[in-house]
């Protein structure tokens, strides 16, 4: 599904951060011919992002996992731990890759395959931008497999999720669940008979909670606790 914009909003401020040049060109040829996403910047390297997005100001910033000197994971680390940073959404050529999972959880909005469609690349960047992640239950479950591989910090881990989340409030828990099944805040709220701000206010004091800066934390979050396996997944994507 399409995401529908604003046309009120101004453009989303984009900056497109990979080292391949030929990848590079035809991103910014590609969405900077769309009405409602301005291309302010390129990088070629994870060592430029916080100059660039210092001199550009993006809304969202469109990252390669893999760049020679700092890679997308650790720009994408430093990027999210400053105040009011923008979205990231990683580029890879892996639908399930560890530094991909590594990187969400350090406060990446999703990630696209690098051979999507344009159009879905398109939308990913509105959706983001409109606060809402690119990244579906069931590719989530994934790449948290590929990365845990039955490691021994797994069951660690599904622990402290289920102490986190039995320290929510029940309306709270309801919220985080949904989230966790790539439900949009609209879906959210028709679901559980709350307004759209109402959910908005419950996933900002979930995010505050646990001192997260985005859903899809909230997502793997709710991944690692069971509840899905608990109580009846949906795959679709997050729409």
């Amino acid at each position: 599904m399409t995401t529908p914009r604003d046309p009120a909003a101004p453009p989303v401020r984009l900056l497109i951060v990979d080292d391949d040049p030929l990848v590079r060109a035809g991103l910014t040829f590609m969405l900077g011919g769309v009405d409602d996403i301005t291309v302010v910047g390129e990088g070629a390297d994870g060592s430029e992002v916080a100059d660039l997005v210092d001199r550009h100001r993006p809304d969202v910033v469109l990252m390669d996992i893999r760049m020679p000197t700092m890679d997308g994971l650790t720009a994408t680390e430093a990027l999210r731990s400053r105040p009011d940073a923008p979205e990231v959404v990683v580029l890879t050529t892996f639908h399930a890759d560890e530094q991909v999972l590594q990187a969400i959880r350090a406060g990446a909005a999703g990630f696209v395959l690098k051979d999507t469609p344009p159009a879905q690349i398109v939308d990913s960047v509105r959706r983001v931008a409109a606060g809402d992640p690119v990244l579906s239950p069931a590719v989530t479950r994934q790449l948290m497999t590929r990365a845990a591989g039955g490691a021994d910090g797994r069951p660690a881990r599904a622990e402290r999720a289920r102490q986190r989340i039995a320290s929510l409030a029940e309306r709270e828990r309801e919220v985080a669940v949904a989230v966790g099944r790539g439900r949009s805040n609209a879906e959210i709220a028709a679901t559980l008979y709350l307004s759209v701000a109402a959910v908005k206010a419950h996933v900002s004091r979930i995010l505050a909670r646990f001192g997260f800066n985005n859903r899809v934390q909230i997502a793997l979050l709710v991944h690692d606790a069971g509840l899905l396996d608990e109580e009846g997944d949906s795959t679709g994507d997050v729409r």
